[in-house]
């Protein structure tokens, strides 16, 4: 394996070097209706090239109707110790129970 020299890379559509593609997080919706779901993960240089990567590689098999990719460098996610602060019980917030009220007839499914 040889060494990368960053001066001898080119650039690709995106600016940056065909060994410093972006990471792109996949999402699959595999029928109409149902959420999309994360998949997996894949280095392309933009956009419409990491949906076409992505649809080669997450649904060969025609399994899905629709394909998400976003940049994993956009994506914000909460810090793992800040767990309690953001799903911490609710018991204490009686106000977030449907208890107080009695649901129609017609909306008895909820």
């Amino acid at each position: 394996m040889s060494a990368h020299n960053p001066q001898n890379a080119k650039p690709n559509a995106g600016g940056a070097s065909a060994s410093e593609w972006p990471l792109w997080e996949v999402f699959v919706r595999s029928r109409a209706g149902l959420d999309h779901k994360h998949c997996g993960s894949l280095h392309a240089p933009d956009a419409p090239m990491a949906i076409q990567m992505a649809r080669e590689v997450y649904t060969r098999r025609q399994e899905g109707s629709s394909v998400w990719v976003v940049r994993a460098s956009d994506i914000t996610a909460s810090d793992p110790r800040d767990k309690d602060m953001y799903f911490d019980p609710m018991e204490d917030k009686v106000y977030r129970h449907p208890t107080f009220y009695q649901l129609p007839e017609s909306v008895d499914h909820m």
